[in-house]
């Protein structure tokens, strides 16, 4: 292969367009959609208004993830498909995930790994859930130029209601037909 051109030899041209590959494409990613939610996420102030409802016990000359990155890594995880925690391993040199905490794709620090997120989710004692809960019900307010004098949640009973199962499961047994049981 001639380094210089990047061009491989032997691969006919597509459309009369001559075929080039590389090897140097760098880090790459398939996550560039959460960078706009980065952005949505810090107009609005989410993480750093949850970070704030929580006391940091970490000694701080020693912090290399603030709790502000920390929440926002796991949210952008969690709104990119990756409920699971384990994934910040995978993903914590993820060029998209680094931009999307505010730090360089290269050449900028890693992010914080699965144990640290995992100490991260078992922080917030009731109190700091509490204000967590009253922070997000801030910022969903916020969202009105005036705020209504009344706000309904219609919240189903149960994850079935939501999904339609309630009616498949009236017409099946609530036990299996085993007459050992």
């Amino acid at each position: 292969m001639d380094e210089g051109t990047g061009i491989l030899p032997g691969l006919p041209p597509v459309a009369g367009k001559p075929v080039h590959l590389s090897f140097d494409g760098g880090q790459m990613t398939s996550d560039t959609g959460i960078l706009l939610l980065a952005v949505i996420e810090q107009r609005l102030g989410i993480a750093a208004r949850l970070a704030d409802c929580i006391e940091d016990p970490r000694a701080p000359e020693r912090v290399r993830h603030t709790l502000a990155e920390m929440i926002r890594y796991r949210a952008l995880l969690i709104a990119a498909g990756y409920p699971d925690g384990n994934d910040c391993d995978a993903l914590r040199t993820d060029p998209a995930f680094k931009m999307a905490v505010g730090r360089l794709p290269e050449s900028g620090a890693d992010l914080c790994s699965q144990p640290t997120i995992s100490r991260l989710e078992n922080l917030p004692g009731p109190i700091a859930l509490k204000r967590m809960m009253a922070a997000m019900v801030e910022v969903f307010c916020d969202s009105f130029e005036q705020v209504p004098r009344r706000i309904v949640l219609d919240i189903p009973g149960s994850w079935r209601a939501a999904t339609g199962a309630v009616q498949r499961l009236l017409r099946q047994p609530l036990l299996p037909a085993d007459p050992h049981l």
